[in-house]
């Protein structure tokens, strides 16, 4: 349960793109797919698939039904990245990000299943935009929602260009776009003041 502070590069700029592509009834889907990891961390005798290094599964996961692999396969490789994107972002090395980005999309469509071709379609016109200088994913539950763009500040422009171009013509919805940036987090200053005498604990901050 130990955490870490992990900066993000400094010329970098998150970009977030809705779909608006609305989900269906998918409560049975994360059932499903919930169902089929509980099975997986079953066949490899532990409490959940966190617990599983894809080398060990590579070596156990013979017996497996070829489904429940997949799903097995997405979850233990996503943990993996998010570890290997961590130490690419302390190392301001935004190139190494975007390729993995772009794996866990590819994972999430191929292995999950759980996006959709107009997400698909987002993750795909801002990866080639940006060229491997950052990357794109679906973010959220899938079966719709949103893409989640790491991506360098001066490519922003072009993705908003290239993406009101092609988007709607390709699914026949418009996108919504945002863009962030990594701040300091919020604070609270409490300032108190009092037209009587006070004593030292009268001012504590």
């Amino acid at each position: 349960l130990e955490t870490r502070l992990v900066p993000l590069p400094p010329d970098a700029a998150i970009v977030i793109m809705n779909s608006n592509k609305r989900r269906g009834l998918v409560d049975s889907e994360y059932n499903i797919r919930r169902q089929q990891c509980e099975q997986a961390a079953k066949h490899f005798g532990v409490a959940a698939l966190r617990d599983v290094s894809p080398e060990r599964f590579e070596r156990g996961r013979e017996g497996l039904d070829g489904t429940v692999a997949k799903r097995a396969y997405h979850v233990i490789t996503e943990n993996d990245r998010t570890l290997r994107a961590a130490e690419a972002l302390a190392a301001a090395d935004l190139r190494r990000v975007g390729e993995l980005m772009v794996a866990s999309h590819a994972s999430m469509r191929d292995d999950f299943e759980i996006t959709v071709p107009e997400v698909d379609v987002l993750a795909d016109i801002i990866n080639d935009v940006v060229g491997g200088e950052g990357g794109a994913r679906m973010t959220g539950g899938g079966f719709g929602g949103c893409v989640v763009g790491l991506v360098p500040r001066d490519a922003v422009k072009p993705i908003r260009d290239a993406v009101a171009g092609a988007y709607e013509r390709r699914t026949g919805l418009r996108e919504s776009v945002y863009v962030c940036g990594a701040t300091a987090g919020a604070r609270l200053e409490k300032r108190l003041s009092f037209d009587g005498p006070s004593s030292d604990s009268d001012h504590a901050q």
